[in-house]
């Protein structure tokens, strides 16, 4: 039972002539993980489809599930697409419509998705596309794809840096300092990725001594990362080259996963490109009066449903993908196990003014 339960449950005994005895935790085990959700919202269901944290862990759930929606606001721009979510998460919230009743849970997702994509919308100027009638607050992605392509990539350096320094805890808490200092997601990863970046944007901003700066950290968290690698292999000769390549796959991901995060602005372009191009067969059709005003209506309306249907479905499904690919595996090393609470089963016997409990040890 979760701890925060012990003088409740105590109390209850005593009740009846009983007590709580506390136990010490075997050694070599770990407490089954529970998830604690919030009173009106949660993004647990986020974290538990990758997996559970351990024990010690910290808790994911509100910073990942914040960062999804972010990410998917960026992909799915639009104040008013935005708020289409919003509505179909208050009308999830409710209960409606009622065969949808079994998702319910997810409505935080869609309502944070929701908010996200207005505000995205409005610092694109998009209202149902670039239509001109909201202003452009940021940049419009149609017209500076470049800059947002940037931002992109400098935003993932900054999520990849925060799941480093959770993981590096979470390495800390798990198997104490020795396994947080030497873990490739934990401190000597951290340094090397910030040494990286900071190399990186050293050479990008023409400045040399960051830039050098830079690369001896990264070097020095390298170099902790392979005294971590080798110490998990069997030594010698095949652990040296074991070692190696672990160490080129370290390396190579921490720039594919950086550049991953390009794809959140390739989709809010293309967002952006597909509402644009309905609004413009829209106007065109709608300037030539009578059946065309008809036409018009139609195109915006089919064009809009297919437009959202699409871009949702493929903003959603990338922002699981860096959710899970990218920031988890940073995040996760051992594996928990899920908080299953145990009952007693009850069964009736043949008078129904007698329960009968069995023993079983499940």
């Amino acid at each position: 039972m979760p701890g925060r339960r012990d003088a409740p449950v105590a109390r209850r005994l005593a009740a009846v002539g009983g007590a709580l005895l506390p136990l010490p935790s075997p050694r070599g085990t770990d407490p089954p993980t529970q998830l604690r959700p919030h009173r009106t919202a949660s993004f647990t269901p986020l974290v538990t489809t990758y997996g559970t944290p351990a024990y010690a862990d910290l808790d994911p759930s509100w910073p990942a599930g914040l960062t999804y929606v972010a990410m998917f606001g960026i992909m799915f721009g639009d104040v008013g697409h935005g708020a289409l979510l919003v509505l179909g998460a208050l009308a999830l919230r409710l209960g409606r419509p009622r065969r949808l009743a079994r998702l319910r849970p997810l409505w935080p997702f869609l309502a944070g998705a929701g908010v996200a994509s207005m505000l995205a919308g409005a610092a694109y100027g998009e209202f149902f596309g670039p239509t001109g009638l909201l202003p452009v607050l940021w940049l419009s992605p149609t017209a500076e794809p470049a800059r947002l392509l940037a931002a992109a990539v400098i935003l993932g350096a900054a999520l990849l840096a925060l799941a480093h320094l959770s993981g590096a805890v979470n390495r800390v808490r798990e198997g104490g300092w020795g396994t947080g200092l030497y873990a490739a997601s934990g401190g000597a990863g951290l340094l090397f990725y910030l040494g990286l970046a900071t190399a990186a944007g050293g050479l990008a901003l023409h400045r040399a001594p960051v830039a050098v700066a830079g690369a001896v950290l990264g070097a020095a968290g390298l170099a902790l990362v392979a005294v971590g690698l080798y110490r998990d292999t069997a030594g010698g000769g095949p652990g040296l080259a074991e070692t190696v390549v672990r160490l080129f796959d370290v390396v190579v991901r921490a720039g594919t996963n950086t550049l991953s995060f390009a794809r959140l602005a390739a989709f809010g372009l293309t967002h952006a490109a597909l509402a644009g191009l309905v609004w413009r067969g829209t106007t065109a059709l709608a300037g030539r009066g009578g059946a065309g005003v008809v036409g018009a209506v139609l195109l915006f309306v089919v064009g809009t449903a297919v437009t959202f249907g699409l871009e949702a479905l493929v903003a959603g499904v990338q922002a699981l993908r860096l959710e899970f690919y990218e920031l988890f595996s940073r995040l996760f090393g051992a594996e928990g196990r899920p908080f299953r609470p145990w009952r007693v089963p009850r069964a009736e016997s043949a008078d129904p003014a007698v329960k009968v409990v069995p023993c079983s040890p499940g």
